[in-house]
């Protein structure tokens, strides 16, 4: 089935890379997703492009990334994951805001909010239930504690966590 599947994906024109397989996922537009190749993807990614038709893809996965299940990528701007990252389930990434500038009209009312791209540079390890918000680059080797509300870039080998996140320590040599 993940064979048919992916295949599926492939038609509909999302890149999806040799010995990655697709199991039942959410994708609004595949062309905007670009997957690597040998990734894992479990069961009920998220795959939304929150904006109207463009050329893409905006969302670029690079090769051996691990996705686990449930996570969302709400992207306007565009997301950038590195090879070798691991990404536990129920992660969110999301690359804008609502606007909220006017008190007279509802937030939901108002559009073209805040947009910066989120990145994860390679071998990054974000643990369960992470939100990583616009405009954050996660760098080389880093790890974000499950939980972790990301709002600022987290330099190489650091470790993150905490709501919202900071240091609280470093990767060993």
């Amino acid at each position: 089935m993940a064979l048919i599947r992916t295949l599926w994906w492939r038609l509909l024109g999302m890149r999806v890379g040799a010995g990655t397989l697709l199991p039942r996922i959410h994708v609004t537009w595949p062309h905007q997703v670009s997957l690597g190749a040998d990734c894992t993807v479990e069961q009920g990614a998220y795959f939304k492009y929150d904006g109207i038709w463009a050329s893409g893809p905006r969302l670029v996965i690079g090769d051996h990334v691990f996705i686990g299940a449930g996570c969302e990528f709400n992207f306007k701007r565009g997301i950038t994951i590195g090879s070798h990252c691991l990404i536990a389930s129920g992660c969110y990434f999301i690359d804008h805001d609502h606007q909220s500038a006017r008190r007279d009209l509802p937030m939901g009312t108002q559009t073209d909010g805040p947009e910066a791209p989120v990145a994860l540079e390679t071998d990054v390890w974000i643990g369960a239930n992470v939100v990583l918000l616009k405009g954050v680059t996660i760098g080389q080797g880093a790890i974000v504690a499950a939980g972790a509300v990301v709002r600022d870039s987290i330099p190489p080998y650091e470790i993150w966590g905490g709501v919202p996140a900071k240091k609280i320590g470093d990767r060993p040599l």
